[in-house]
Parts: structure tokens; C-alpha cells; sequence
């Protein structure tokens, strides 16, 4: 994942929970660490905590201090909001202690992300992180999406959100908000991460990791799925999307480029073995 971020510098790491498996210090040192990593790179990044962030069973901890190491070796902010020029991040905390595992959106973070996003122009990429997902993943049995989430989309596409970060199913999948809360707009691109740093992936995805790529202009965003592959040693492209900007007005990719790197060059990969002399 170093090497991934040192090869192709992107200009901001989105964290989205989860950086633990049980929430104490030790796990927390090595996370801040890995971060630290990314930042010393010259690479903002922004965090927001996830259910295996809180305390399980430390229930004292759970109870009282649930954010207590996350604020310790993190930060004391929950909700960060990342803004320059071009672009708008902002943090949601969906993992409360007195969940298990499920996640919800406050009424009164909405109504406070609702401003920032009213005061924001237009021409800034809009991005909402929160670690729970908003949309049902495929194939995933009955895995619920998190409390208020029709509310969080009904805002998000109302305010011009152009795109919807999370991350807790261990297992890269991405939709749209039309397709699940039809509203009649120009819909909101929603993309869930799959497990970057362990070997926790399910579905599809089982004992791989996965990370996403995302590069943007003012009239597109492509959004590129990474894996792991163990054959070449490295993070590669596994699929590509490519969406208009949420503003643009007719919705449509027609006539427009999409944004992109330049190609680059990759490692070559290990010579094939072969089966059959032809």
C-alpha cells in the first residue's frame, strides 16, 4: 500500500474506519504508524473511526470512553472536514458504542453537514466519508444499511454530494443513489472499500485486498478498483468506472474525457511458465 501511494502520490488518503481489529492501544500505535507513513509522503489524510474502533468487551470503556484511543493516537475530532480550492471532504461518525456492529447517522450531524455543503461552490468535488454503508451490497445476505440512511441520501443528492465514501463490509462494491432512493436527480456515485490492509475480505474478495483509485476533473469522476496480486507483487487496476460530476447539466458523459493519469510504466511481470509447446 506504501509503495501504491509512493508510486502514484495521489493528493489525499481517505481512511474510512476500521483501523483496528479490537480497539486497543497496541493496534492503534501500529495504525497510527501506517498513517504516519502516508503523511510523510507529503500525502494529507483524513480518518474517521469505525465499529471496530470501539471497545468490544471492555465494557467499561465501551460505556464510558468509547472514543478514548481513537482520540489518543488519532485525533479528538470525530467528524474531520478536509477542504481546499478543489475539493471537500467531510467525516461522519457512524459507529457508536452501544452498537454491535451496526452504524446510523445523527439528525443533528445531517442538519450541521447540510451547511457546510450549502456554503461549498458548486465547482468543488463534494466527498462525504462515513464507515457504514448507505447502499446493500451484492450478495451479501441481509446485511442492513445504517440508520437514517434514506434521510443522509435525500440531503446528500438534494446538496450536490458528488460522491459517498465507506468501508465496513470488507468488500469493494459501488451503485449510485438513484438506484436504491430514486428521487428523480442526478444521482449521488456511492463506492464502499473493501479490506486494504488484512486478510479479512469477503465475497468475492475472501483473503484479498482491495483498495480505490479515484481521480476526478470538474465534469468526471473515474473511480478504479485496486487488487492485490500476489503474481505481480503488487496493487493493480482491477475495473474502471467513469461517472459525470453531479452538477453537470445534461447528466451525460457524451463529449467529455475522462480524467486520468498518464499511463506509467509497472514492474514487468514474472515470465509465465508454460503449459504446451505449440
Amino acid at each position: 500500500m506504501i509503495q501504491l501511494v509512493e508510486r502514484q502520490r495521489p493528493d489525499f488518503v481517505v481512511v474510512s474506519g476500521d483501523l483496528t481489529q479490537r480497539a486497543k492501544p497496541e493496534q492503534f500505535r501500529q495504525a497510527r504508524a501506517f498513517v504516519d507513513r502516508i503523511e510523510r509522503l507529503g500525502v494529507p489524510t483524513l480518518t474517521v473511526p469505525g465499529n471496530h474502533d470501539v471497545p468490544l468487551y471492555r465494557v467499561g470503556e465501551r460505556i464510558f470512553n468509547p472514543y478514548g484511543c481513537y482520540k489518543k493516537y488519532f485525533s479528538p475530532e470525530l467528524e474531520p472536514v478536509y477542504r481546499d480550492e478543489e475539493l471537500l471532504v467531510v467525516g461522519i461518525n457512524t459507529a457508536f458504542g452501544w452498537t454491535v456492529k451496526d452504524g446510523r447517522i445523527t439528525i443533528r450531524r445531517l442538519l450541521e453537514v447540510e451547511k457546510i455543503l450549502r456554503a461549498t461552490p458548486e465547482s468543488v468535488l463534494k466527498v462525504v466519508v462515513a464507515h457504514h454503508h448507505l447502499i446493500p451490497p451484492p450478495n451479501f445476505g441481509t446485511q442492513r444499511v445504517l440508520a437514517n440512511a434514506y434521510e443522509a441520501i435525500d440531503l446528500f443528492s438534494s446538496a450536490g454530494v458528488d460522491l459517498i465514501l465507506s468501508g465496513h463490509l470488507h468488500q469493494a462494491y459501488i451503485g449510485n443513489s438513484e438506484e436504491f432512493y430514486p428521487k428523480g436527480r442526478p444521482p449521488v456515485v456511492i463506492l464502499h472499500s473493501g479490506t486494504t490492509t488484512s486478510n479479512r475480505g469477503r465475497g468475492g474478495e475472501r483473503e484479498a485486498n482491495t483498495c480505490n483509485w479515484i481521480e476526478a476533473d470538474g465534469k468526471s469522476i473515474v473511480v478504479s478498483h485496486y487488487r492485490w496480486h500476489h503474481s505481480l507483487g503488487r496493487f493493480a487496476e482491477h475495473s474502471r468506472h467513469w461517472y459525470p460530476r453531479q452538477e453537470l447539466v445534461p447528466y451525460t458523459l457524451e463529449g467529455l474525457e475522462a480524467p486520468g493519469r498518464k499511463a506509467e510504466p509497472v514492474p514487468a511481470r514474472p515470465p509465465a511458465t508454460p503449459t504446451a509447446t505449440i
